[in-house]
């Protein structure tokens, strides 16, 4: 970690796994820490690559630090959030781990539950409004795995339904800033 910059955590794993769980569950338990979800920086339905060097260029690479928010409905970005610098950062999404965002972070979380607890999760969470995007998405996923191979990257692996997930995570975390 470098001097006077906040450690930096990317939380990957595939839609459903349990990331945005275990991301709030952190900021929850580490109320310093700012929490950048990709689910409001992707570019729309064909957004995860791109997603993913957003987190590169303005996340960890952006001098200032600071996301840009997809709207959604208007189908354009909408306002710029500034980062501190000096504050910890947990970014949470599918295109968090990659080889370029892991080398500027200072911890990698892969996050995985097999297929179909997934996809019941996240079509749960999300319903209809993602339920006709899940091959789509899915599709844009696995090219990113076949790309980066972020599970290989990740400095700890965890199951998402896991009931210690955080607590998991929280001794990782501790460990890099010994």
């Amino acid at each position: 970690m470098a001097e006077g910059r906040g450690i930096r955590v990317l939380v990957d794993g595939r839609s459903g796994s349990g990331k945005t769980e275990l991301a709030r569950g952190l900021v929850e338990v580490w109320p310093d820490a700012q929490l950048v979800r990709l689910d409001d920086v992707y570019p729309g339905w064909h957004g995860l690559a791109a997603g993913s060097a957003l987190v590169h260029d303005e996340v960890l690479a952006g001098d200032p630090p600071r996301w840009t928010r997809w709207d959604w409905a208007a189908g354009r970005p909408a306002e710029t959030h500034a980062l501190d610098p000096s504050r910890p950062v947990v970014v949470e999404g599918c295109g968090a781990l990659s080889r370029a965002n892991h080398a500027l972070a200072d911890l990698g979380v892969w996050v995985e539950l097999e297929d179909g607890p997934r996809k019941e999760r996240a079509l749960a969470r999300d319903g209809e409004a993602y339920a006709p995007y899940w091959d789509l998405w899915a599709a844009q996923e696995e090219e990113f795995l076949a790309r980066e191979n972020p599970r290989s990257l990740a400095d700890l692996v965890v199951r998402g339904d896991r009931d210690d997930l955080v607590d998991v995570v929280l001794a990782a975390v501790r460990e890099r800033l010994a």
